[in-house]
């Protein structure tokens, strides 16, 4: 997966890199989502949880450290946004999040794990949006930059006519660094969590 990317790494694939059939890899893991399932919660290793800090900050960094994780490797963030992987050390950090809304926030039990599916899920899109283009992705024949300059040129060409408040406020939504439109993005969602009651299940 390092080397070539997670679409490369198949049961077929692993198993010649271990000198064995794919046969022997199903006693252990049923299938390839399985597989990459694994190879999340393994990279996830490199993620440091943070202590000793606000409750706010440590949530900002713990789910910034996670979605820098996932889009260093090619198509782990693509998967984990279709193939809902579970493993000890995803659950590790799902269950620092709980934590740390519940014990730092102060809000119901419903509100912080409610929430922190969604800081995880945001940040694997966002993953997801930026990881490198993989071999089999839609070919558009121009590097990262080049297609975002056509992204801000269409934004920019928009008419007025159709798309009044687009076309009037296309600088407000074009700028940011992308540092800075993520820190936003994650205070805006923890701010939304905190302030939002979870509705009463039935």
């Amino acid at each position: 997966m390092r080397r070539e990317g997670l679409k490369k790494a198949t049961m077929r694939r692993v198993a010649a890199e271990l000198e064995t059939g794919p046969a022997s890899l199903y006693v252990y893991i049923r299938n390839t989502a399985e597989l990459h399932a694994a190879v999340l919660d393994e990279v996830l290793g490199e993620i440091q949880m943070p202590h000793d800090r606000p409750w706010q900050e440590e949530v900002e960094q713990l789910v910034t450290a996670y979605r820098d994780v996932i889009v260093r490797y090619h198509g782990l963030a693509r998967s984990a946004l279709v193939q809902r992987p579970s493993g000890p050390t995803l659950f590790a950090v799902f269950d620092r999040l709980i934590e740390l809304f519940i014990d730092g926030a102060g809000i119901s039990p419903g509100q912080a794990t409610w929430g922190a599916d969604l800081l995880l899920l945001v940040a694997t899109a966002n993953a997801a949006e930026h990881a490198p283009h993989e071999t089999g992705d839609t070919d558009t024949g121009m590097s990262a930059d080049e297609e975002l300059d056509a992204l801000f040129a269409a934004v920019r060409a928009s008419t007025s006519a159709k798309t009044p408040y687009l076309a009037a406020h296309a600088d407000a939504l074009l700028a940011g660094a992308p540092e800075q439109r993520w820190e936003w993005t994650l205070r805006a969602q923890i701010a939304g969590i905190v302030a939002t009651p979870q509705p009463v299940t039935q």
